[in-house]
């Protein structure tokens, strides 16, 4: 799949395999705000809702993007200029990215945990701890272990090729398409029953939270054995994201030392069959997460992308640090999407780009937005985003903030 690349997405498996590059490439600028995507496309007022994956494929083109791991154009359509908008008709993708479609569990008429409202799923009322841990033994974990006897790798290795092959056609030779979740690992069901209960759950009953960890991770096993075959049948770039909210601003959503008994040991253990191969695991960082960071290296993650600065992600210090066999690590830095990009000015843009190049890793590094670019970024900023871009392509490191290049 990796053999008809032009220059551009080359740059991008290069940078993957952190080979000597002279460019820096661009990772997906995810951008929400409609106008700002026509702009870049060159398309008319309009034009993305009407054809939302050509629009926001060529925005990503002109933009200069070289590599795309979550390929989703038509997420920009749950938002308008003032935010999420459900008069727009497409639902946001809560609960989708769950190994276990919890979603369609769900009764469709009534609120979700990230919707509002009260919660039923399949005819029952989520108004406590007990109701949680109820509903994970009566529905949930039968659920996992039917999916467990009937697995097959066969078919999964089918769809995984399937849906990266189809991707990358659509993109086409000048953007890199790389794995996104498709690795699978366990994941903190809050999602499906809301933070409150959930989250007291997680307190009052860690033995059958753990149970539920089991489960996940006896599936994603299987998961990842095809996952791996996947990767070598079908050449695909050795990259895969994981992504999963497991902080907020003041750290991991629940005690580290919990995460270290229950979680961390059926998180690497159903990541064996990836780490035996010579994919990159990066990690996508929400809130503060430096505490899980070592424990991450410590399981076999080789990167990181999505730095919330301002809430205490040292940069400077993570880039410095080695992958637990002593590589660089690689490193999806990007713009402040909660406080530059929206806030800023453009030359807070150029000032923030350059001290990311100068920071960053030797080898491995990419540039883009942290996150979901939001709505009321201004067109100003977007501009020098991908002028910054642009720059930085051509010229990787040659002249940084302190020069005459972008930065200066």
């Amino acid at each position: 799949m990796i053999s008809h690349l032009s220059e551009q997405a080359r740059l991008s498996l290069d940078t993957i395999l952190q080979r000597p590059v002279q460019g820096i490439p661009c990772w997906m600028l995810h951008i929400m705000n409609h106008e700002h995507l026509e702009r870049l496309a060159g398309a008319g007022q309009g034009a993305y809702v009407r054809d939302p994956d050509a629009v926001y494929t060529a925005a990503q083109r002109n933009a200069g993007v070289c590599m795309i791991d979550q390929y989703i154009p038509e997420n920009p359509l749950t938002m308008s200029t003032a935010g999420y908008d459900k008069q727009l008709g497409v639902t946001p993708p809560a609960l989708d990215y769950l190994p276990y479609s919890p979603i369609d569990l769900m009764d469709s008429d009534i609120g979700g945990a990230t919707t509002g409202g009260r919660i039923l799923i399949n005819g029952m009322w989520i108004d406590s701890p007990e109701a949680v841990v109820e509903h994970l033994e009566r529905f949930v974990f039968p659920r996992i272990e039917r999916d467990i006897a009937s697995f097959d790798e066969d078919r999964r290795v089918a769809e995984i090729l399937a849906e990266e092959r189809s991707a990358q056609d659509r993109l086409g030779p000048d953007i890199l398409k790389t794995g996104f979740n498709f690795v699978f690992f366990p994941y903190l069901y809050y999602g499906l029953y809301g933070y409150e209960y959930y989250f007291m759950a997680y307190a009052l009953y860690p033995e059958v939270i753990e149970r539920h960890f089991l489960l996940q991770a006896d599936y994603a096993l299987l998961n990842n054995r095809a996952a791996a075959r996947a990767y070598a049948a079908g050449d695909l770039p050795p990259f895969q994201r994981l992504d999963f909210d497991m902080a907020d601003s003041r750290g991991t959503l629940v005690n580290i030392k919990s995460l270290d008994r229950i979680w961390f040991p059926h998180f690497a253990r159903c990541l064996e069959p990836i780490l035996r191969t010579d994919v990159r695991l990066v990690w996508h960082c929400d809130g503060n997460l430096m505490q899980m960071i070592p424990r991450l290296l410590e399981v076999g993650v080789t990167g990181f992308q999505g730095f919330q600065y301002e809430h205490g992600m040292d940069y400077t210090r993570i880039c410095a640090t080695k992958t637990r066999d002593g590589r660089d690590l690689l490193i999806l830095a990007g713009l402040s999407v909660t406080t530059t990009l929206p806030f800023g000015t453009p030359a807070d843009v150029r000032r923030e780009m350059a001290f990311l190049v100068e920071h960053g890793p030797p080898t491995g590094l990419f540039l883009g937005g942290s996150s979901t670019i939001t709505p009321e970024t201004p067109w100003e900023n977007i501009e020098a985003l991908v002028e910054g871009v642009r720059y930085y392509r051509s010229h990787g490191r040659g002249q940084d903030a302190g020069g005459d290049g972008f930065g200066g």
